[in-house]
């Protein structure tokens, strides 16, 4: 039976193994803090600080210890902000005051959510803990409230950094989560060499980036040092950029689509097991040099296999993230749909709350947090569809509640529930692979929690504070909004079109001999076969501020080959973004489903023309030209992009405009 896709995805799990790692650092998270909270006479902190914890914990994913710094200790310094934010309001603001105040909030952090997966998981923060501070009474000060918070999740940032994940031995354990990302490179390659020529080449090579993109992040977390200070980490910095022609290499197999050695592969695994037993590479297979992309693929072999020996470090080929482009994705349309979507939810289920707060609605007691709260977790759209969200949010709350209804009966108190808080802070790296399930775990958690700090049970309330919470996104955030839907399908699309553009535009260079070094602009010779009109100079002087912006510093200033690669990494990992956002979209009901429409199309030609891209960069290595044929295949694309744009205007038509001369 065919399932719709939003009711499919509510159904859709993660798998994996089991993150033991992180499972242990669950259980010494939250109800430690708790637990000191309560020896040292301030229960009310240890709450704060236990669930400081919790939320860190949902942050808590695989990867190195150094990004792990900056994904959780950024939405903690938001949290804190959100916490201090939301007790001051509430002490000081009327119920109308108050609910314009968490809507601006809203709004501003729905629209910093836009910016990508770390701002996002900021902004979540930002506004669950601005309705706890105002919507949880607590004797302490707003200031202490939040230094207690942050320093729960700088607790849980301590776990991430000191204790060593089980079974890695190899090297310094410090960057076992760096090792295992860069050895993942290595394999991906290797399963797209032995994919080439099948239909399974398209989904190894989305696993490549995914690989790549995942090592990228690794690498690049927040230091003292500008560069990497251990010959460690300088060691795994050269086997990363090593993987970068190998990857280009098999790519350019995959697009040409025709069966290479089965010894093909047997390299790359080689680097692999060489990367996660920390040793040389030992003797690399017999290489097979019967075409362009076999003998680029043997060249990155040879350089990464001396890359290794030598271990002085690489450069990691990535793109800052500068102010402009913060604000650009903050104010363009996709942080402002995001951002308007988020308040007018956030913004209704405050004023639902006070309104039954001040009628007596919840009894005797001031909490009224937890509306306004599940809110947040339903409007992301950057988490999931809104429907299976609302679902499985609806499904894990009620059954949350009631498992936590049945241990409230039988564990004693408080003993029972510290226990019980502390095993849920076990579970919740487990139930993320699960909204449904994490909403289960986390209602448990919470519930244990506030009861220690002398809330009543009041696991019905919460059931039907989330059904409501539930009826007011699904309404709210299916209501006309002005301007284009689809603002954040449309944002990434944009985004990737553009990264496409400007690793186009790059490897042309290279084709004329004219690749942009500094600020010079480019310049277009007319030389021998086909070349670019000279009309079109304005569409790659549109590109230039791309290609200056992926300049890569310590590169020789002879070879392309170096910022080629960040662009085309770039434009990958845009590409992947843009990806994850049409299918989510696509997931939606159908009135917000049909905003996308045609987004995942023109993503496909967007991937070919980037593909394509990579096969003329390596052929142009081989031979230094482009064939004839290179160009009209890339003026087929760049033809049918621009049909499939017409109308929809998603990339812009600036690369249509790109056209190749005869």
């Amino acid at each position: 039976m065919h399932l719709p896709p939003w009711l499919a995805h509510a159904l859709r799990a993660q798998r994996g193994p089991i993150p033991w790692s992180a499972v242990v650092r669950g259980a010494l998270s939250a109800g430690p803090l708790l637990c000191a909270g309560m020896l040292a006479d301030r229960t009310s902190l240890g709450v704060v600080a236990a669930i400081a914890a919790m939320l860190a914990g949902i942050n808590d994913r695989p990867g190195s210890r150094r990004a792990s710094v900056r994904r959780i200790g950024m939405p903690a310094l938001a949290g804190a902000a959100g916490m201090a934010l939301g007790t001051y309001a509430g002490d000081h603001l009327g119920a109308v005051a108050l609910t314009a105040l968490l809507t601006l909030v809203g709004l501003v952090a729905g629209g910093v959510s836009a910016v990508g997966p770390v701002a996002s998981g900021a902004g979540t923060q930002l506004l669950v803990t601005s309705a706890i501070g105002a919507g949880m009474p607590l004797p302490e000060e707003g200031w202490l409230r939040a230094l207690a918070y942050l320093g729960g999740a700088c607790w849980l940032v301590g776990l991430r950094l000191a204790l060593p994940t089980p079974g890695a031995l190899a090297g310094d354990f410090r960057f076992d989560g760096e090792r295992e990302a860069v050895a993942a490179v290595y394999d991906a390659v290797a399963e797209l060499l032995d994919a080439v020529g099948t239909e399974r080449a398209g989904d190894r090579r989305v696993a490549l980036t995914a690989a790549l993109d995942h090592a990228q992040d690794a690498l690049t977390g927040p230091r003292l040092r500008r560069y990497a200070s251990s010959s460690a980490e300088r060691r795994l910095h050269a086997q990363y950029a090593a993987a970068l022609p190998l990857a280009e290499a098999a790519t350019a197999l995959a697009w040409a689509g025709e069966a290479v050695p089965g010894r093909a592969s047997a390299g790359p695994r080689r680097l692999a097991v060489a990367v996660r037993e920390n040793t040389h590479t030992g003797p690399l297979p017999a290489p097979a040099r019967s075409a362009p992309a076999l003998r680029a693929l043997d060249d990155a072999l040879l350089r990464a296999a001396e890359a290794f020996d030598r271990g002085r470090g690489g450069d990691l080929h990535t793109r800052r993230l500068t102010a402009r482009g913060v604000l650009r994705s903050v104010l363009g349309a996709g942080g402002r749909e995001y951002g308007l979507r988020v308040a007018l939810c956030f913004g209704a289920s405050v004023a639902v709350a006070q309104a039954l707060h001040h009628s007596r609605w919840y009894g005797e007691h001031a909490h009224w947090y937890w509306l306004p709260a599940t809110t947040v977790f339903l409007v992301k759209p950057d988490l999931g569809p809104l429907a299976s969200r609302v679902l499985c949010r609806a499904a894990g709350t009620v059954l949350g509640a009631l498992v936590f209804a049945g241990f409230a009966l039988v564990l004693p108190r408080p003993e029972g529930l510290v226990v019980l808080v502390a095993v849920s802070g076990a579970l919740i790296p487990v139930a993320t692979r699960h909204f449904a399930a994490q909403t289960a775990v986390v209602t448990v958690l919470v519930l244990a929690l506030v009861m220690v700090g002398g809330e009543p049970q009041a696991s019905a309330g919460r059931i039907t504070e989330t059904l409501l919470a539930c009826a007011i996104v699904l309404i709210v955030g299916h209501l006309p909004m002005p301007g284009q839907r689809g603002g954040g399908v449309r944002a990434r699309l944009a985004a990737a079109g553009a990264a496409a553009e400007a690793y186009l535009a790059h490897v042309l260079r290279e084709a004329e001999g004219t690749v942009v070094r500094g600020a010079e602009g480019p310049v277009l010779p007319q030389g021998e076969g086909r070349v670019l009109r000279r009309t079109e100079r304005p569409v790659l002087e549109r590109s230039l501020p791309a290609v200056r912006d992926a300049r890569v510093e310590g590169t020789a200033a002879d070879d392309p080959r170096p910022l080629r690669w960040t662009l085309r990494r770039e434009a990958y990992r845009a590409l992947a973004e843009a990806r994850t956002a049409i299918a989510l979209a696509a997931a939606e009901l159908p009135a917000l489903a049909r905003h996308s429409e045609g987004a995942e199309e023109i993503a496909a030609v967007l991937e070919r023309l980037v593909d394509t891209t990579t096969a003329c960069a390596v052929h142009l290595d081989d031979s230094g030209r482009l064939t004839a044929g290179d160009l009209d295949r890339l003026t087929e694309l760049l033809d049918e992009l621009g049909r499939l744009d017409e109308g929809h205007g998603m990339v812009g038509l600036r690369l249509s405009e790109l056209s190749l001369a005869g």
